[in-house]
């Protein structure tokens, strides 16, 4: 494939003319210890740990863009003895071992140096040459961790060692490109960062209305009067597949007209319709009573027991799979999206947990719900209820949708960006 004007074909692809192709080893200074692993031979022990001194890295402190979370200690003394295996602001850690392909950054706070456990592998790149965050972004594209996972050591634990790290193959733009490119992207993980703290703030914020709202702690203006006491067994229909109905794996299709719903096909409350396998039409005409209509409630009575999903709307015939109830009131008894709300709530998180005390129970059975009763106001006030936590888990959905198209936005910058496609300078 011909290559355009200002550009040359390399090691790492085709990258601008102004740009190197070189290896890890080249961007770090030529000091003995500016690439090394963790302790030689046996990891440090649990008498190497103490309150308070140098922190140690682990591999719960990575896979972040900086180290992070909570961090084991060793004394100042130990760290002394493995200065070689110190990691310092800028420096950039690797995974040696377990999870490959993980990469951070070593923070300038709150520690001024980090000990590198076995796990581990770091590097101090030449600041002249090359900027530690370019490279960060670098080591976490699609190029680099192909590289990783093509030359992983399957012996034993998987594992990369110093000589795979030194030669992985990186471009290397001029200094100021570099800062530039880390420059946009950083722009973009900071926006992804609002996002996140937004999300996990409003998040918190439903929590509380629902808490206040659910219990009648709160009511919403024009409502008054006192609320019921609402029982689920009374005053719902509970319906599953039974046994002899039960479905093979080899009776799940790839496509079709009726769709079959499973536990495992729940995603953030609603029915993730495009995870969902299908069956042929006498499986769905075998039994009405589990043919799904708008506004169901589902609810998982196996496995992984209580989780919660609501049927907005649906995209063609469906059915249940065996492990799962459909709930609807009797003679709208109440309103259906309320009620899943309370499902979702620490309502019935607390008449679960009462249920399982003292027990390893995995399954729900209908006569569990026969003691599940919780005050209730009138379906008017249920509904707008309803209507109100409906709204807040819209804007989240909405918040949701943003914070998936920016990461998809930094993963089409990252590729664009760090090949020389696009250029900043």
């Amino acid at each position: 494939m011909e290559v355009k004007p200002g550009y040359k074909r390399t090691e790492v692809g085709v990258i601008p003319e102004e740009w190197e192709s070189t290896s890890i080893e080249a961007i770090a200074p030529s000091s003995r210890n500016a690439i090394v692993g963790g302790p030689f031979g046996s990891d440090l022990v649990s008498t190497d740990y103490v309150d308070d001194g140098v922190p140690v890295i682990r591999g719960q402190n990575m896979g972040g863009q900086w180290l992070s979370g909570s961090f084991a200690f060793v004394s100042p003394a130990k760290a002394a003895s493995l200065e070689a295996n110190l990691a310092r602001p800028g420096d950039i850690v690797f995974t040696q071992r377990g999870t490959l392909g993980q990469v951070s950054l070593v923070p300038d706070s709150p520690f001024p140096r980090y000990l590198i456990s076995q796990s581990q592998m770091k590097l101090s790149a030449n600041g002249d040459s090359a900027d530690p965050l370019f490279f960060y972004y670098l080591f976490t594209g699609k190029q680099q961790q192909e590289y990783i996972r093509q030359n992983t050591i399957q012996t034993g634990v998987p594992h990369i060692n110093l000589g795979i790290l030194r030669s992985i193959p990186v471009p290397r733009p001029p200094l100021p490109e570099q800062r530039a490119i880390a420059g946009a992207l950083g722009d973009v993980d900071a926006l992804l960062g609002a996002l996140e703290k937004l999300i996990a703030k409003k998040r918190e914020l439903k929590q509380a209305a629902m808490q206040q709202l659910l219990t009648g702690q709160t009511r919403l203006p024009g409502f008054t009067g006192e609320w019921e006491t609402l029982n689920m067994s009374e005053k719902s229909t509970l319906k599953a597949r039974i046994g002899w109905q039960g479905l093979t794996t080899a009776e799940y299709l790839r496509s079709g007209e009726y769709y079959l719903v499973t536990g495992t096909d729940f995603l953030n409350g609603r029915v993730n319709w495009s995870s969902c396998c299908f069956v042929d039409a006498s499986r769905y005409v075998q039994d009405k009573n589990i043919q799904l209509k708008p506004r169901d409630i589902l609810l998982t009575k196996d496995g992984t027991i209580g989780k919660v999903g609501f049927v907005d709307s649906l995209p063609g015939p469906a059915t249940l799979n065996s492990g799962v109830f459909v709930i609807r009131p009797k003679d709208g008894a109440y309103d259906p999206l309320f009620f899943y709300y309370v499902l979702t709530s620490r309502i019935f998180d607390d008449f679960l947990a009462q249920l399982q005390a003292g027990s390893t129970i995995s399954h729900l059975y209908q006569k569990d719900f026969v003691h599940f009763s919780f005050l209730a106001p009138s379906v008017p006030e249920q509904t707008a209820i309803a209507g109100v936590l409906s709204d807040m888990d819209a804007e989240l959905a909405a918040l949701e949708q943003q914070l998936a198209k920016t990461r998809a936005l930094k993963q089409g910058m990252m590729q664009e960006l760090l090949t020389g496609r696009i250029r900043l300078l």
